[in-house]
């Protein structure tokens, strides 16, 4: 016998079928529950970060005029005064990374109680393509103000996510909203290596304006801040700041003659590997420090 299936318990079973098939709407994201959120286009989301990986502001040495610089730019874009988007560019080791997250704990524990919320975003170098989305969700948030920051940015010849960037940063429709702002760090000042800018400029057929387009995306960082190899004094300055920070408890000449010796075993001397030489003193003495506030 044959028994027809009602109509209602038909629709049900189809209504079920195309719920599941539907894209899942994103979770409206509560920016209230940290300080910072790691950006997640796949399902998208903000992830909370309960505990920043960072030093304080006052044991970055050698960088104060980049500290005051970029201090001064993240305090006028929270009292809601014109700001630009940053660049910090240069050598390795030298606290571009720890200088922006310092920055946004100095900044929005600084009055916080009559200013707008200041929250740090980390989007990650590969989903940058993404970027419109993400600042779909900020910029339904404007009573909060929003660092948008990608560290160790960069990109090679076949990568053209960097017109994602170039839209955002100035020039698209919507453009970059007013409660976000947005820092990078690098260690190439334009975001693409020599050799790349160099094979356009010998094959293109008018190089200047094939290097014009791809430097261009530099160009709209508002605030260029250049990070450079430190002398001597400078980096024995930041290895005497974190030993006294963590009550290492040695002598100075013991502490920079050790120093000394680990930076010419590096090859090196930076903000760095004044920490690593820390760590290492630090743990050759018994003493616990936080291992994991790296520059």
């Amino acid at each position: 016998m044959n028994f027809q299936e009602p109509k209602g318990g038909l629709v049900e079973r189809i209504a079920r079928a195309l719920e599941r098939l539907a894209p899942l709407l994103p979770r409206k994201p509560n920016f209230g529950e940290a300080e910072a959120f790691i950006w997640q286009p796949e399902p998208e989301a903000f992830l909370p970060v309960i505990e920043v990986n960072r030093v304080a502001l006052s044991l970055l040495k050698g960088i104060d005029r980049m500290r005051d610089t970029l201090v001064a730019n993240t305090t006028r874009f929270v009292e809601g005064m014109p700001a630009n988007n940053a660049l910090l560019w240069g050598v390795r080791g030298m606290g571009k990374s720890s200088l922006v997250k310092a920055v946004h704990a100095a900044v929005a524990r600084d009055g916080a109680e009559s200013r707008a919320p200041l929250k740090l975003i980390e989007i990650h170098r590969e989903d940058v393509a993404t970027l419109p989305r993400c600042l779909s969700h900020l910029r339904a948030a404007p009573e909060t103000r929003f660092l948008l920051f990608c560290d160790d940015l960069s990109f090679e010849a076949a990568d053209a996510s960097y017109k994602s960037l170039k839209a955002v940063l100035e020039g698209g429709v919507e453009g970059r909203p007013q409660n976000v702002l947005f820092y990078a760090t690098s260690n190439r000042r334009h975001l693409m290596p020599r050799e790349m800018l160099e094979n356009e400029r010998s094959t293109a057929i008018n190089p200047s304006e094939a290097v014009e387009e791809k430097i261009s995306l530099s160009d709209r960082f508002g605030l260029w801040i250049g990070f450079h190899n430190c002398s001597q004094d400078d980096y024995l300055d930041m290895v005497r700041g974190y030993a006294e920070y963590y009550g290492l408890g040695i002598g100075d000449n013991e502490l920079a003659r050790e120093a000394l010796a680990w930076a010419i075993q590096r090859g090196a001397r930076s903000g760095r590997v004044a920490y690593q030489f820390v760590q290492d003193l630090a743990g050759r003495l018994g003493v616990r420090i936080d291992a994991g506030s790296e520059r």
